[in-house]
């Protein structure tokens, strides 16, 4: 289908070619094991989790609410992103659709700023855990895990539509391979003969907004634990304590640390080689996945005690 541009006529773009690390072709090769082995990681240990905690009936609580509600996210995250990226390294499926490009760029920015979002209420979550013991059981409830959810999900859904709703209305002239293994905002509108400046700005703003204001509570509320559990003076709470949180916050930490590498990649690219920054936003997309259940879930006792009885009962 041809149409016309700034007087020039050219083919409209009905589908993209996906050109995954086309300087360093061999990343295929060494990637696609461990890439793979991760993705079943991810999705054994988060299915796990979601069935222990939905068949358990002492695991209906607040807390493991939300930790399936995280689980939700990683397992959406990761079937949005990986099956396709190794459907390229083991059989060269590059092309993807037009609006199945665009759909997988809204669900991947949504989907990472609702992370983002859940880490920050379960920060929370310990905070008055551990700082205002007496008053948890009424503070965190059940209502107050719906209301969180419904909260995550209105405000990360309605400030992440206009990403890919800006560049599913650019031009696209003829050019339609992205030099990355999804359909990354930045990527896919550099095809464009359009003006991005908006996009490119919208993005960044949002980007910083969300996950930037989602990072300083988690900081806080980490502080505040810490301070709290320094004057603690029960033998052994101060350790069990700082082990619980300590793992939640680095796991925390490496998911903000991967996005500022992501970006400082970006920035310097000229340093770097254009496939660094790829192979982060693929990582970046299946690491978390992977260890959230475990950092998360199997180090907590009541979820492993819950996994052992299920695997008596089915055995």
């Amino acid at each position: 289908m041809t149409a016309l541009h700034n007087g020039t006529v050219f083919t409209e773009v009905s589908d993209f070619l996906l050109n995954c690390f086309v300087r360093s072709p061999s990343w295929k090769l060494w990637l696609s094991p461990p890439l793979s082995l991760l993705f079943l990681l991810a999705m054994g240990a988060n299915a796990t989790l979601l069935i222990t905690i939905r068949l358990e009936a002492s695991l209906h609580e607040p807390m493991y609410h939300l930790l399936s509600f995280l689980s939700l996210l990683d397992i959406v995250l990761c079937l949005t992103v990986i099956p396709k990226v190794l459907l390229i390294f083991w059989f060269d499926l590059r092309p993807i659709s037009f609006y199945a490009c665009f759909l997988q760029m809204y669900i991947m920015n949504c989907f990472l700023a609702m992370e983002s979002c859940t880490f920050m209420v379960m920060a929370y979550d310990r905070y008055v855990a551990i700082c205002h013991p007496l008053r948890y059981p009424s503070i965190i409830t059940d209502q107050f895990v719906i209301k969180a959810a419904m909260f995550i999900v209105a405000r990360n859904a309605l400030m992440t539509l206009p990403i890919p709703t800006l560049s599913a209305r650019l031009s696209y002239c003829g050019k339609n391979v992205i030099e990355n293994c999804i359909c990354a905002n930045m990527s896919v509108s550099r095809l464009s003969c359009d003006d991005v400046a908006i996009n490119r700005l919208y993005q960044f703003a949002v980007g910083w907004t969300l996950i930037g204001s989602d990072l300083i509570l988690i900081f806080l509320s980490y502080t505040l634990i810490l301070r709290a559990v320094l004057r603690l003076k029960a033998e052994g709470a101060v350790a069990k304590a700082l082990s619980t949180c300590g793992s939640h916050f680095i796991l925390i930490l490496f998911f903000s640390t991967i996005l500022l590498v992501f970006v400082l990649t970006h920035v310097a690219k000229k340093k770097v080689s254009p496939d660094v920054p790829v192979l982060l936003n693929v990582l970046h997309h299946v690491i978390p996945a992977a260890l959230n259940p475990i950092v998360y879930g199997v180090r907590t006792q009541e979820i492993k005690q819950g996994i052992q009885r299920l695997l008596k009962k089915w055995w």
